[in-house]
């Protein structure tokens, strides 16, 4: 009340409401006032237990501290000590371990060494082969602990070799008495004779009464097999059985083999046919070598052995599934190479025929794989067998190709006669319009009187596109013969074989281009008949290649369509060929031309008789060689290509004797009278050198025809007028540019001749003056 009255008395100036308010405040101050010394009242004996705690705490924590040290001035190294010694107690413990373990593998050892010496002297070869696997586990294991040296394992592991050694060695002599090879001496094995010394011997037939002191053959194998052996023997008898009886039954048709049982061994030897073929069938080879299989079966392959990992399910395989792996590849290798590729047909017409190798092909593989040699998946020979439309036309192409060169590589000169008339051995050729040939080309109809009818006004020769009567190679007409043949027989092959068959004669033409120019360069080069020859040769198969793809275009089914349809393409290189050929050898005749003219000293000084006579020599050369090719050319070549030759030729020696002649400076009447007479021989004699025929009075025709071939001829005849005639006659011939002279000189040529030929005067300058 005090204190209100105060703050009323301090606060005069406020108002009721005012006081009405710090009254309210002031007592909410009182209670809280109260409330806080309740609280406290609380708390002091709280915190007095608390107090007591930590006393009690920090009393603990020094007894704790003296425990800790008590236990590590104490304890601690009785611990260490328990420890070290728990660690040396357990280390021993391990190496008492290895020890009772390596002595257990040691005591199993030497049992295995004493059973395995035990069985070896029983002659139980098996066992004795499995105790040596044992002890070799068992030294394997032993060798495997590291950290022991002992000396002990070296001298087992030698004697292990050496236990090995011996039953490898046994078994190795038990192998040898169950198969005996008897070999020749000569360790060669090509020959028939040494097949025919050879035997095998099996000693493996189960006898009556049979000496249980010889292991049976199924122990010996297995025993091996479990050693690792096997392979190795197997291998070394595959590679006899291959050298010395199955490759000689493959590669000698006389060859037969023979089978001899007897109580303890089985006996197989060869002997010859007397009558044998050069070659036998594949069916033989098959039945022999399957009868070889048979008894090797029987008597030696057909024995089950325990091979982990291979054969069945439960490891088990034969001794012929083994053998198989090792020898099948080079047995079918064999068979493929040495007698089926012999067996493909060589013409379509057999093909029908070779279903029986397959079938025999197809019963031999199963034969094989029914005694276990051959596997289910191995077909390589029947693959091959059944694949002889590629096999087929491989080998006639190859046949073709062969029989082609043979021909290209024979002799040139062996020529046979070819006229327009001459019926070419060819196989005869349905007409065009047969088979499936459009109709809308229709033949022209052959006339009785030799000619085709083309019309109602006009008509052609039978022979307008023959060609022309000339002399080929024998070999180059067996070779279409060969073209035309091959085409005829791919018409009725299958469609590989026919496009194999179309592409081989393309291919024969294509190695004629290359073999032939380089075969026969060097006679070709010296020879000229042969060059001729070449040429009509090259001509003759051109010609046939127009027509050879037109021909069978319309013979089959679209099949031969396919094969690249004419042959037209390879006739320009023919002909590039033969020209190209003929044309070297008239250049090599044009030179010898020129060379024997070069003696004639360029006919100059013509009235010394030495210059004449050199001269007159070289024209008789010039004929007598141009007379010799016209003889090794007569009834060779096509009488227009033989004039054509000649004349151009014969006008070689014209145009040189006619230039040298007109660049002479001075010319005296004796020497013109000379020139004359040299002039008048090759006149005279040059038409004689035109003898394209071999009937004489034939070849006046073309004698007579001299200046359609020879160019130059007129030319001469001119000179010749010339080396006679005076200025008067000169001038007239020339006839201001005009006349005969004028045709075949320059006005120069002849003014150079006038000078020559005549002194200067007035005369001569007057005709000098009118020839221009």
């Amino acid at each position: 009340g005090s204190l209100v009255a105060a703050v009323l008395e301090h606060s005069g100036h406020l108002d009721k409401e005012h006081l009405g308010a710090h009254v309210g405040r002031l007592s909410r101050r009182e209670e809280l006032w109260t409330l806080m010394n309740n609280k406290y009242s609380e708390f002091l004996p709280s915190v007095q237990n608390r107090e007591d705690l930590v006393a009690e705490v920090e009393g603990l924590s020094m007894d704790i501290d003296l425990l800790k040290v008590a236990i590590e001035n104490e304890v601690q190294q009785d611990l260490n000590v328990a420890v070290t010694e728990f660690t040396e107690l357990k280390q021993q413990l391990e190496r008492d371990s290895v020890v009772l373990s390596v002595l257990k593998k040691l005591q199993e050892f030497d049992t295995a060494m004493k059973e395995l010496s035990a069985a070896l002297l029983e002659q139980k070869y098996m066992p004795a082969a499995q105790r040596l696997e044992k002890a070799r586990s068992s030294l394997r294991n032993v060798e495997s602990h590291r950290g022991f040296e002992l000396r002990i394992p070296k001298a087992l592991r030698k004697e292990l070799t050496v236990q090995e050694q011996n039953i490898i060695y046994q078994l190795g002599k038990e192998w040898q008495k169950l198969i005996v090879w008897k070999l020749p001496r000569s360790k060669g094995s090509s020959s028939l004779e040494a097949v025919l010394l050879s035997e095998l011997h099996l000693h493996t037939v189960p006898a009556q009464g049979q000496d249980a002191a010889v292991p049976p053959i199924a122990a010996v194998l297995q025993a091996l097999a479990v050693l690792g052996e096997l392979h190795h023997k197997l291998k070394d008898f595959g590679q006899l059985l291959m050298e010395y009886i199955l490759k000689p039954l493959i590669s000698y048709p006389s060859l037969e083999p023979v089978t001899e049982e007897q109580p303890d061994v089985f006996i197989l030897r060869f002997r010859s046919q007397e009558l044998a073929l050069d070659e036998f069938s594949p069916m033989k080879v098959f039945d022999q070598i399957k009868l070889i299989f048979e008894v090797l079966h029987k008597y030696l392959l057909n024995v089950p052995l325990e091979q982990p990992g291979k054969g069945g399910k439960d490891g088990r395989v034969t001794l012929a599934e083994l053998l198989g792996e090792l020898i099948w590849e080079e047995l079918s290798n064999c068979l493929i190479h040495s007698c089926l590729v012999h067996s493909v047909p060589s013409s379509s017409s057999q093909l029908e025929q070779y279903k029986e190798v397959i079938e025999s092909t197809k019963e031999f593989e199963k034969a094989l794989k029914e005694m276990q040699f051959l596997k289910q998946d191995k077909t390589a020979l029947l693959k091959y067998a059944c694949n002889v439309n590629f096999h087929f036309a491989n080998k006639k192409c190859q046949d073709l190709i062969k029989a082609a060169r043979k021909l290209m590589t024979s002799e040139i000169h062996n020529t046979v006669k070819i006229t327009p008339d001459s019926s070419a051995a060819l196989p005869e050729l349905p007409s065009p319009g047969s088979g499936d040939h459009p109709k809308t080309h229709r033949p022209s109809h052959l006339l009785g009187s030799g000619t085709v009818n083309l019309g109602s006004e006009s008509s052609l020769s039978r022979c307008t596109l023959s060609l022309p009567a000339c002399r080929i190679s024998c070999s180059v007409q067996q070779l279409v013969e060969l073209a035309y043949n091959t085409m005829e027989e791919a018409k009725t092959s299958t469609k590989f074989c026919c496009l194999q068959l179309c592409n081989c004669v393309r291919d024969i033409f294509h190695v004629f281009c290359e073999v032939v120019p380089r075969y026969h360069r060097e006679n070709l080069q010296k020879l000229p008949q042969l060059a001729a020859i070449h040429y009509n040769n090259c001509m003759y198969i051109a010609h046939h290649l127009l027509t050879l793809g037109h021909q069978f275009r319309y013979l089959t089914s679209t099949m031969l369509s396919d094969c690249g349809g004419t042959f037209v393409d390879l006739v320009p290189d023919f002909r590039k060929l033969g020209m190209e050929c003929f044309l070297a050898q008239m250049q090599v005749q044009k030179r010898g031309v020129l060379d024997r003219l070069w003696s004639a000293r360029n006919f100059s000084n013509m009235d010394d008789d030495e210059n004449y006579c050199a001269a007159n020599k070289s024209i008789k050369q010039v004929l007598h060689q141009l007379k010799g090719l016209g003889t090794v050319w007569q009834d060779v070549l096509p009488v227009h290509v033989y004039c054509k030759a000649m004349g151009t030729l014969l006008n070689t020696a014209l145009a040189e004797i006619v230039t040298r002649i007109a660049a002479l400076e001075d010319i005296s009447a004796e020497g013109a009278d000379r020139l004359y007479s040299l002039c008048k021989i090759m006149v005279d004699e040059g038409p004689q050198v035109f003898t394209p025929l071999l009937e004489e009075d034939k070849n006046k025709k073309y004698q007579e025809e001299v200046p359609v071939y020879v160019q130059k001829w007129m030319t001469f005849k001119e000179l010749m007028i010339i080396l006679r005639a005076n200025l008067q006659e000169i001038v007239d011939r020339w006839a201001d540019g005009k006349g005969p002279l004028a045709e075949q000189f320059s006005a120069a040529e002849v003014k150079s001749l006038i000078r020559a030929l005549f002194q200067n005067t007035e005369r001569r300058a007057a005709a000098l003056a009118r020839v221009k």
